[in-house]
């Protein structure tokens, strides 16, 4: 072995060099070996990772008419109400049909809702949709138990009167109407849960796929606000039922979150009525 000399240094200083370049080398091999380590475990589960099931939480998709006030009555039949206005414009011009039903609370300020093949619907389900029209009314705001409703059908509703057409979000009714009085305003808000295995919408030329393929998993929840009698009737465990009360619609909408587990609190606020909430079991 040869070894480097310096001899502009003493012997103890030459030995005293080569001691700490001993050390440096010492402390390199330690690092190289901790990088060692640290590449053989990434690689370890790296290859773990490509067996490994992995659960996606995906944003729920929204169907059209989620931009609505909605339910679906306890035969499944479809009901839609407008947010505002120009919503309940949009319900009447677009999706009312001839073997559709109209109900509105017998109240000023209140929303369209349009039963789609309501003509064919059972009374109890009539009452479902004619609840929903009371508690999405200003009746609700207003702190009021109960309010009368009625429903009308398509040949009945019109924008034409004597004086001219009406205003935005307003109906001329002619004819007899279906009356229900004295409706309770009473909601109930729960969860429904579907879990889809979305593997199939990877195809082939998916790279991430081909490296690591990934059995995927959404858990889809998705808020139902419904009229409570239509709750009732589907014995399903797990709502909340809600009535006017004092509690601000912001501070109900967080307890609801927070006891379904949703937190789209903006979606929840949506698809409340104006006014005060009680929040019960």
């Amino acid at each position: 072995m040869e070894a480097e000399l310096d001899y502009n240094k003493s012997a103890q200083q030459n030995a005293e060099a080569y001691f700490d370049k001993a050390k440096e080398a010492k402390r390199k091999l330690e690092g190289a070996e901790q990088a060692i380590k640290r590449l053989e475990k990434q690689a370890a589960d790296a290859e773990s990772e490509k067996t490994t099931t992995k659960e996606l939480r995906k944003k729920e998709e929204r169907e059209w008419y989620e931009k609505f006030y909605w339910f679906f009555a306890s035969d499944g039949k479809l009901a839609i109400g407008g947010r505002s206005a120009q919503q309940n414009e949009e319900v009447v011009s677009k999706y009312f049909d001839s073997n559709d039903l109209f109900f509105h609370a017998n109240i000023f300020g209140a929303s369209v809702v349009i039963l789609k093949n309501g003509a064919a619907a059972s009374a109890e389900v009539k009452e479902e949709a004619a609840q929903f029209a009371a508690c999405f009314s200003k009746a609700w705001e207003s702190g009021q138990s109960a309010v009368d409703v009625f429903s009308a059908r398509k040949e009945q509703v019109s924008k034409s009167q004597a004086k001219g057409s009406l205003g935005t979000g307003s109906f001329l009714i002619s004819g007899d109407r279906a009356w229900y009085r004295n409706v309770k305003l009473e909601l109930a808000v729960q969860m429904s849960e579907n879990r889809i295995d979305l593997q199939k919408q990877f195809d082939d030329t998916n790279a991430y796929v081909k490296v690591l393929p990934l059995t995927i998993i959404v858990d889809a929840k998705k808020l139902n606000v419904s009229p409570y009698i239509a709750y009732a009737a589907s014995k399903v465990p797990g709502a909340l039922k809600l009535q006017p009360g004092k509690t601000k619609k912001s501070d109900a909408a967080k307890t609801i979150a927070k006891r379904l587990g949703y937190n789209d609190i903006d979606y929840i606020m949506q698809h409340l009525p104006p006014g005060g909430f009680s929040v019960g079991n």
